[in-house]
């Protein structure tokens, strides 16, 4: 397992004041070497729609079922029916994520890099989730899922499914892994259940599907497809959803993992570290060509409803210590 590399004391003290004084950056803790620094209210920095692979014909019907809709990722300015203009946590835009309102549609944000080394690899974001805001409809709109409106709690919070962060990892000769985290805010049943989850097998993939070894449908979980197929990690975690659709609060992220060991390290959301040096990364069984030194980040947001979801992205910053 890799330690992080330390630098000498002054050359320490010396970065450590020239990220105190940059209010762009001293609201993070990267590693080492800092590869990606996106503040979405100047652009998508590279954050693109995950689109499956298709044939050399470019014929897009060949594209998987659960993979042809992950919508693209937009510059939102966060505006509600009922405040206006929200804004983001550091200027106006963030990158929006917003699924179609059918029950397990997804959502997802890609950055593709490569790696130049091995070692910690650390991703931290601001970022918020919604329910999209409804309007109209009877007494019942006061209820969903398990909850209840009583003035605090609303039933837009039971609407809201599931957001992810993931890698896509490929190295020496071709070994494929993902390491994955979710934040399964409601069960299948819209029950709040706000427990990190990991997956226990490996993302099926168009080879995959290509060769009949699996087939999905539209709304698939394209990130493991059988729900008895994640487990939970740590104790649950009630984020600020804040009462309303239409309220915002900015959350902090900070995921390391270890691509020299081939494993995860640790996940930091707000003020809860959760260890996951013990959650199992399970790696392809085939090798994959064509990936050496694959180092990809994704966001995705999943409903379990027939409402549309949202994730907010202010900022991501991507670092090492190789």
């Amino acid at each position: 397992m890799s330690e992080a590399r330390s630098a000498p004391p002054a050359e320490a003290a010396f970065r450590s004041a020239l990220l105190s004084v940059d209010p762009r950056l001293s609201k993070f803790q990267p590693l080492p070497r800092i590869l990606a620094f996106d503040a979405f209210d100047s652009g998508t920095h590279g954050w693109t729609e995950l689109l499956g692979n298709y044939d050399g014909r470019g014929n897009l019907d060949t594209v998987d079922d659960h993979m042809r809709d992950f919508r693209p990722p937009q510059l939102s300015s966060c505006t509600f029916f009922d405040i206006g203009t929200h804004g983001a946590m550091t200027g106006t835009y963030a990158l929006k994520l917003a699924t179609r309102p059918i029950t397990g549609h997804t959502a997802t944000a890609i950055r593709r890099l490569t790696m130049s080394g091995r070692g910690l690899l650390q991703i931290e974001a601001y970022f918020t989730y919604k329910a999209e805001a409804t309007l109209g409809g009877g007494p019942e709109s006061d209820r969903f899922g398990d909850v209840v409106w009583d003035g605090n709690l609303h039933p837009s919070e039971a609407q809201f499914g599931a957001f992810t962060v993931a890698t896509d990892l490929c190295g020496d000769g071709g070994l494929r892994y993902h390491t994955v985290a979710r934040y399964l805010n409601t069960d299948l049943d819209n029950r709040l259940a706000r427990q990190w989850v990991y997956p226990t097998v490996p993302e099926p993939t168009p080879r995959e599907h290509l060769e009949g070894k699996v087939k999905l449908g539209y709304a698939a979980d394209f990130t493991a497809p059988n729900p008895e197929d994640w487990e939970p990690f740590g104790e649950p975690q009630e984020l600020c959803y804040n009462e309303v659709p239409t309220k915002v609060n900015w959350h902090y992220l900070r995921w390391q993992i270890d691509t020299e060991a081939r494993r995860n390290m640790e996940l930091q959301v707000n003020d809860r570290v959760f260890d996951m040096s013990d959650v199992p990364v399970p790696p392809y069984a085939e090798r994959y060509d064509s990936l050496e030194n694959l180092l990809n980040f994704y966001f995705s947001v999943r409903t379990h409803s027939a409402t549309r979801n949202f994730l907010f992205l202010d900022s991501v910053v991507i670092s090492v210590d190789w």
